[in-house]
């Protein structure tokens, strides 16, 4: 069941968080670089793990500090050259970096410039800089600083930080961010503040980061799931030691920050002196959500499926080769630390019968039986299985709406006909071997229908209802479910098992 219940204060952060943010500016006077990291907008994992969080509430923070912030846009130039994919949007990095400034000109907030970080010529990232560029946006190119890391005295010096060309600001907050981790944000605000503190300009440097909670426990799911969702990075919690020697408090920090803490310390001393130096990661950065949390019971159990999912996502990513057998030995490492298995994801199970259920009937496709299950807010279970003319997304999606608009079963939202015409044009004109509608097909099919059947037309209004719904697959969603159950907003995961014989789908 989709639970209504809060456990998270999301006024109450973002008063604490603009708080925080504005004390830190006044510390510096003139200038912060403030590095932002996860995601700006659409942050759906902090809105899954913490029930009340809004995915946006980044976004209203920028929109309240308007008035005071520049914002630069990072983007690594490899990330463009390798065509990098957003997993929760489905779409590529620079791709992304064009949707997130759209976004801000939606609401009013305009990005200062964009910096292709570690740039050495990649063909895509100059494509990507002319695009922009054409359309009266601001683009620099950072290459990689000589003496990194080792060389702290090149590091900060003309050859090295100074070698970045100087990115014009005039607020006294400089928001940085970038689509995904590494996309140079640390190296663009540090490079800043050389040239700052050239100008004469008392400047500083601070990070935003929501993840982990430093004031939650270690193993608390929270922190557990977030460990989860980056299994990629590698990325391992652990208590910063460098705030419990200074503080002689427990925070709680990541692999990455504490190993890169002695060498930024370095590079700050060595750019702007003892003024700008933190005693830790910690506190270098400002987090206020541990004190948003109202209710942790709700909290902990909402990481918990988290983990499920990505431990769900992990098998499926090393079906297709995406990731190593390590990655998704520590998702299943992580279930167990937080004491859940697959099965106490409650749509799992249920798929699975459906398919067995399929399979006993012998409609399927290609010899592949699949079955899925969808809970509703109320916490029905709505079943579906393949078939030769629909696959098992489609179907439960069909079925939902048909429940959430109390039509009978066995009342046909889409004519048989209409199903046979689409197969056929498929398999006749457009030769494509597999005819079974995907779910984007069939969801043009149910808007098309919808003109002349009312029963389709009540259906597809309850088409919204089924955004943040759980469901369950048992094999791993075509590319035409998967953005189909993406844009519908419902939280998938999938058995890591193939919907089709093909190697190539498209």
């Amino acid at each position: 069941m989709i639970s209504s219940k809060i456990g998270f204060d999301n006024k109450k952060y973002l008063e604490a968080q603009t708080s925080a943010i504005l004390e830190r500016m006044a510390r510096f006077g003139n200038k912060l670089y403030l590095e932002f990291g996860g995601k700006l907008l659409f942050d759906y994992h902090a809105s899954r793990v913490l029930p009340g969080f809004d995915p946006n509430v980044k976004m209203s923070l920028l929109q309240g500090l308007q008035e005071k912030a520049d914002i630069i846009l990072c983007i690594y130039a490899g990330d463009i050259e390798r065509k990098k994919v957003r997993a929760d949007f489905g779409i590529t990095y620079d791709s992304d970096a064009f949707k997130l400034i759209d976004d801000l000109r939606t609401r009013g907030i305009a990005v200062t410039a964009v910096v292709i970080t570690r740039f050495e010529g990649q063909s895509a990232a100059e494509l990507f800089k002319n695009k922009l560029e054409r359309r009266g946006i601001r683009v620099y190119t950072h290459r990689s600083t000589r003496g990194y890391p080792t060389d702290v005295d090149l590091i900060a010096s003309d050859e090295g930080y100074g070698a970045n060309p100087y990115i014009e600001t005039t607020r006294p907050l400089v928001v940085v961010t970038g689509p995904g981790p590494g996309s140079g944000k640390l190296a663009t605000c540090l490079s800043q503040l050389y040239h700052e503190h050239k100008r004469g300009v008392r400047a500083g440097y601070s990070k935003f980061e929501t993840f982990p909670i430093w004031n939650l426990p270690l193993k608390h799911p929270v922190n557990v799931a977030y460990e989860a969702a980056t299994i990629d990075l590698k990325d391992v919690n652990m208590v910063d030691p460098f705030h419990l020697d200074a503080c002689n408090e427990r925070a709680i920090n990541y692999n990455r920050d504490v190993e890169a803490f002695p060498l930024l310390v370095k590079i700050l001393k060595r750019i702007a002196g003892d003024a700008a130096i933190y005693r830790s990661p910690t506190e270098m950065g400002v987090n206020r959500a541990g004190f948003a949390i109202i209710d942790d019971a709700i909290v902990q159990e909402a990481a918990r499926q988290e983990i499920i999912r990505r431990y769900f996502r992990q098998r499926c990513e090393y079906a297709i080769g995406l990731a190593g057998h390590d990655s998704e030995q520590h998702a299943d490492l992580l279930m167990t630390e937080v004491g859940v298995k697959p099965g106490d994801r409650r749509v799992v199970e249920p798929a699975r019968r459906a398919g067995r259920d399929a399979q006993a009937r012998g409609k399927g496709h290609e010899g592949i039986f699949c079955g899925a299950a969808l809970e509703l807010a109320d916490g029905s279970l709505i079943l579906g299985r393949n078939s030769p003319l629909m696959h098992a997304a489609s179907s439960v999606v069909l079925n939902a709406v048909k429940k959430l608009a109390q039509l009978p079963e066995k009342i046909p939202l889409l004519a048989a006909t209409t199903l046979e015409s689409i197969a056929s044009m498929k398999k006749h004109v457009l030769g494509v071997k597999t005819v079974s509608l995907n779910l984007e097909e069939t969801l043009i099919a149910l808007s098309v229908s919808a003109m002349a059947n009312p029963s389709a037309q009540l259906a597809t209004e309850k088409l919204k209802e089924l955004r943040d719904c759980e469901m369950h697959i048992t094999h791993m969603p075509t590319p035409g479910d998967e953005a189909g159950l993406r844009r519908l907003g419902v939280n998938l995961t999938s058995d890591p098992n193939f919907s089709t014989h093909d190697l190539f789908t498209s």
